[in-house]
Order: structure tokens, then sequence, then C-alpha cells
């Protein structure tokens, strides 16, 4: 048969089509889902891989599977870390974006289920309802609905329509706060599941902040084990952590008597009793029923954590079982160190009551923060020096302890390399204001990244705390600054601003100048 220039045509078409189609078939690399959870009032030590008691078999797995970081700041106080996390900026405004709207506009799938909390500078464009595809947000409220009508009860927001949480994942008395929200990302998750798009899962749990209460099972856990006290479980949980390779052995455990909360009141009444809750005092000197009572305290706390690991266990599981784990990075972290502020509203309940309204005392708070000084809201470690963990399989390799110290700020810039997108050039008709962070993904992979130039943390003035290098310095209620050496003394145990005040007023002007480049020249934090 002649081989005529039609034959030649169609012989060039049919080798053009089927190099097309090998090419289109083959697999492209997949976008990673991105899974980001935090905690509330957790201190460093809270989790069983940071050297607690309390079992977290969940978040522990995750971290022997991924990588742990010795030096993780936050900023110290709910909405402040809530309005860094979600905006990338130590301050920002108007031309502020959430990391959920980036994604989201990359094609992303976005689900906020858990706690909403902002600064006032925070742009209502930013806010969950604006922004996510599914939103199911509080801001302030007990974890049971027990009684129904509480005035303790604040509203939750579904999808930007103001709702009472009994409405919806409601069975009689058996609302549970982080159980629901648990229940609301995995429904979510299941919607999409046979869908292409990668997910961005927002899962801000309310726990373990107050009012101190969990399932009565959960609490049965661990009632009688806060027996010890205080001291002893400190002491065992500092020695975990040199073992565990969290905590080097050359840095001492702050002395206890130093960690009080003396700079936030009390409602009124029950002054005796109130007056000890801020303090902390030797356990052996305690009476019989004190310590049962405390016991109960620390055991309500201890039961919410476990309860929060379990349900991230229920997304992981899932996330296993749909063949997602792998190609999914997992965010885990705290928003704050561990809370010693009364704002117990009566004692007529005992902690776990879903009726009462319990907080932690200080003391209790300072073991959740162990090794550090002080507690939420200051600028000292136990404030802002908080536990994180990420796992990515495809990515990360397993059994990794980093020195290498970043702040929540990093993870916005972090997030958007993870999934391959760029940061926009323009919000709302203007230039954008440039990220504060950068990127942990080297860090993650087990490389060296650039130290940041400097960390900044802590409640308002009053608190403040600014870290470049190994130095720090740091105000306690607006009464000067102190001055540490990271580096060799993580714990704050001697201040040196005395001795080396030419140092502080360096880090003082350099603090200065970098405020003055924020919107409004002042940091709002």
């Amino acid at each position: 048969m002649k081989f005529s220039k039609t034959h030649f045509l169609v012989l060039l078409l049919l080798i053009i089509t089927v190099f097309s189609y090998s090419q289109k078939s083959e697999p492209t690399e997949q976008r990673p889902n991105i899974v980001l959870i935090m905690g509330d009032d957790i201190g460093f030590s809270d989790l069983g891989c940071y050297g607690s008691e309390i079992p977290t078999p969940n978040l522990d797995k995750l971290a022997s599977q991924g990588i742990r970081f010795k030096q993780f700041y936050n900023m110290s106080k709910c909405e402040t870390t809530r309005s860094v996390l979600l905006t990338g900026h130590y301050t920002g405004d108007h031309r502020s974006v959430s990391i959920g709207r980036v994604l989201r506009d990359a094609g992303y799938y976005t689900i906020h289920s858990g706690k909403e909390h902002f600064k006032k500078w925070v742009p209502k464009s930013v806010y969950a309802e604006n922004v996510f595809h599914e939103s199911y947000t509080f801001w302030a409220c007990n974890e049971f609905l027990i009684p129904p009508d509480s005035t303790f009860q604040q509203p939750f927001i579904l999808n930007g329509i103001e709702i009472h949480a009994r409405d919806l994942y409601y069975k009689g008395n058996d609302f549970f706060k982080t159980d629901a929200f648990t229940d609301f990302a995995l429904e979510k998750l299941q919607e999409m599941e046979n869908q292409n798009d990668p997910f961005f899962l927002y899962l801000p749990y309310g726990a373990a902040h107050y009012p101190l209460q969990a399932r009565p099972e959960d609490i049965a856990k661990f009632k009688g084990k806060y027996m010890p006290g205080w001291d002893t479980l400190r002491q065992k949980r500092y020695e975990k952590m040199i073992k565990l390779g969290i905590l080097d052995s050359k840095y001492k455990l702050s002395d206890p008597t130093s960690n009080i909360n003396k700079f936030r009141g009390h409602p009124k009444g029950d002054e005796e009793r109130r007056s000890k809750i801020p303090l902390y005092r030797p356990w052996n000197t305690l009476s019989g029923n004190e310590q049962e009572e405390l016991d109960l305290e620390m055991a309500v706390f201890a039961a919410m954590v476990y309860r929060m690991d379990y349900n991230i266990g229920r997304i992981v599981n899932y996330l296993e079982e749909t063949g997602k784990l792998d190609n999914t990075l997992i965010m885990y972290l705290s928003d704050n160190g561990s809370c010693p502020y009364d704002s117990n509203r009566d004692f007529d309940h005992l902690p776990g009551d879903p009726a009462g309204y319990r907080t932690l005392s200080a003391a209790w708070a300072n073991l959740g923060n162990t090794p550090f000084k002080y507690f939420k809201q200051f600028g000292h470690e136990g404030g802002a020096h908080t536990h994180f963990i990420a796992h990515w399989p495809n990515r990360i390799q397993a059994k990794q302890i980093t020195n290498q110290p970043a702040h929540l700020a990093d993870l916005f810039p972090t997030i958007l390399e993870a999934a391959g997108v760029e940061y926009p050039t323009i919000i709302n008709d203007e230039p954008a204001l440039p990220l504060h962070g950068s990127s942990i993904i080297s860090i993650l992979e087990g490389e060296e990244r650039p130290e940041p130039p400097f960390i900044a943390s802590g409640f308002q003035d009053r608190f403040r705390m600014f870290r470049a290098g190994d130095w720090k310095i740091v105000n306690v209620n607006k009464e000067g600054w102190e001055l540490y050496n990271i580096k060799e003394d993580l714990t704050e145990t001697m201040d040196l601003s005395d001795s080396m005040p030419e140092k502080v007023h360096d880090l003082e002007q350099y603090l200065k100048k970098w405020e003055s480049t924020l919107p409004g020249g002042k940091a709002g934090f």
C-alpha cells in the first residue's frame, strides 16, 4: 500500500494525541492538606511528649513521627496570639488578610472550627464568617451546656449566624464543646471527601481554658493522681524533660516562690480563700481537705487536656483511614502558657461541675509552665514559650527535636510555602503589608534557617518582651526592664539588667525602632 500524505498526517495526529494523553495522565504533585490545631492556656510541659504525666498519646505519636521545637514562641495572650497567627502581623490594619482567605483564593477548601478572639486592630474581613467556607466559632463559654440557659454561655456563630450550641450537635446533656467542634470539623471533611481540592482545617480548641469542666469519666481517670502535690510533680516533670531531650540540664528549675500572680485581681467575696489562690505554698503545709480539693482541681484540668488529645486522635484517624495523612501537614501549639488567674464565680460548685465556674490555682499553673517563670500574659518564658509539634510524613523525618528559635508569626509564610501559594501584593486596593515572620520549612526538613532578627511577645507594654539573638528584655507590670541571656539562662533565674544597663538600652532602642515601622507607629499587642 502506498503511504500517502494523508496517511502521514493521520499517523502524525495519532502520535500527537497519544503523547498528549500520556502527558496529561502523568500524576502531578498534590498540594498538601494543612491542619493547624491550637490548645488554650496549656503550659509548655502539659503534654506527655514535653514532660507531663497527663497521657496525650495522639500528640505524642505526632511528635515521635515528626518534629518538636524546644524554642517556639506565642504571644502570651489568647486574642493576641490568634490575631498574629491568622494575619502574620504583630500589628496590622485594613491591609491585613487571613491565611484562610489566601488559601481559599488559591483553591483550598477551608474550615474554622473553634475559638475566635481578636485584638481590636484586626479588620472584620479577617473574621471566620468572611473567610472560611465553613465556620463554627465561639469566643468564651462553658465546655458543657448545663444548664442550657446559663448566664455564662456566649453565643456560637455558625457561618455568620448566631446560634445556641444546644441547637447543633446537642443530645440531651451530652454536649461537650471539645467533642462538638471536632464533630463539626469531621463532618465538613467527610462532605468534601471525594473532592480533589486540598483542605485547610483550623481547629483552635477552648481546652483547657477555664472554667474547669470535664466529662466525669475523664475526671475519674485523674482523681487522686495529684495528691503527691505540685512540688513533687514539678520536679518529676523537670527530670523527664531533660530525659526526653526537650530541656538541657544546664537550665535550672525556676524558684516556685517567685511564681505568684500579683497583678490581676479577683471577684469580690471569700477574701480569705481567694487570697491563697495566686500564691505558692509548699504542698506539705496544706491541710488534707485543701489537698483533696486541689487534687480535684488539677485532675479536671488534666481531663480537659486528655479529652482534647482524644479528639485530635479522631482527626488523625480520619486522615489515616482516608489515605490523606502522608500528604497532610499537621501543626500543634498552645496560645499561651498556663493560666493562674482567679476568675472563680463562686465556690458552691466543685471543679468539674458543669454548673460551676472554677479556675486553676497559680501553683498548678506553675506546674504546667515547668521549668519556666510566670504564666499566661507575661513576656517571661512561662507565658510566651509554647510547645510546637509538626507532622508531615511526605516532608518531615521522624524523631526530630530542634533547638532553633521560631515564633508563631512564622506560620503564615510556612503554610504559604508548604501550599505553594504566593502572598498577595495588593490587599483592599493598597500595597499589602509584608508578613512579619519567615518560613520554617527548612527547619521542618532538618536544615538550618537564619535566626530571626528578633522575637516579640507579652501583654501590652506592661508585660512586653523583646528578644534579639541570645538576649532578652522583659517587663513585669511595667516596673522596669529585666535582662536575660536566654542561651545561658532559659529559665530566667538571673536578671542582668543592673550589671549590663547598656545592653538593656540597646535592646530597648531596637524595640522602639521596630515598633515605629508598624501601623500607627506602635505595637498593638
